[in-house]
């Protein structure tokens, strides 16, 4: 049986991000954004009930301050007390786990998609998602970027301005484009 290009992109293979039901989840996901955005003025709850009406997961206390912006919203989890500042996106493509505690800076991005290195496919206008794992109490600071396919372990920090092209291990200190590990005793 063919999958379709949902299930595909799901799974990271190459998909091609004009298909039908794909473009009607972005639609879906537009106007949700529209209302939650509008939503700031409104009480902690009611963005909450917004969240969980669009996210596979919300964990309690959890916080995204608008303006947000993501492709779905169907594929992003959020652990207990999670807090997004201002302009973060999230490109969920793939899904995005982020857990409990973890504190990320305005205007982070966080990006599953990905096009081929062949010219052939990316002119055909494939793309490919892989998923992108934020463990808990972690801190990313502002304007940082995590790019598709990273995992941050628990308790890491990614400084300000970084872009994650890889794994960060647990409770590592990351800085720097591409983002570079800092030694211990740099804390």
């Amino acid at each position: 049986m063919d999958r379709t290009p949902k299930q595909k992109m799901l799974a990271g293979d190459l998909y091609d991000p004009d298909d039908p039901e794909l473009h009607a989840d972005h639609q879906s996901a537009k106007a949700w954004m529209q209302r939650y955005n509008a939503a700031f003025t409104e009480g902690a709850s009611i963005r909450r009930d917004l969240l969980r009406e669009r996210f596979a997961a919300v964990g309690e206390g959890a916080v995204v301050r608008p303006p947000f912006h993501c492709d779905y919203g169907l594929h992003i989890s959020l652990g207990a007390h999670v807090f997004l500042n201002y302009g973060c996106v999230i490109l969920d493509c793939a899904p995005v786990s982020i857990g409990a505690r973890t504190q990320i800076g305005p205007g982070v991005q966080i990006l599953t998609p990905d096009h081929p290195r062949e010219p052939g496919p990316r002119e055909a206008g494939l793309e490919f998602a892989r998923e992108i794992r934020i463990g808990r109490n972690v801190w990313i600071g502002g304007g940082a970027l995590i790019l598709p396919g990273v995992t941050v372990g628990d308790d890491a920090i990614v400084g300000a301005g970084s872009v994650v092209t890889r794994d960060v291990p647990a409770g590592a200190t990351v800085v720097g484009n591409p983002a570079r590990r800092l030694p211990k005793t740099a804390r």
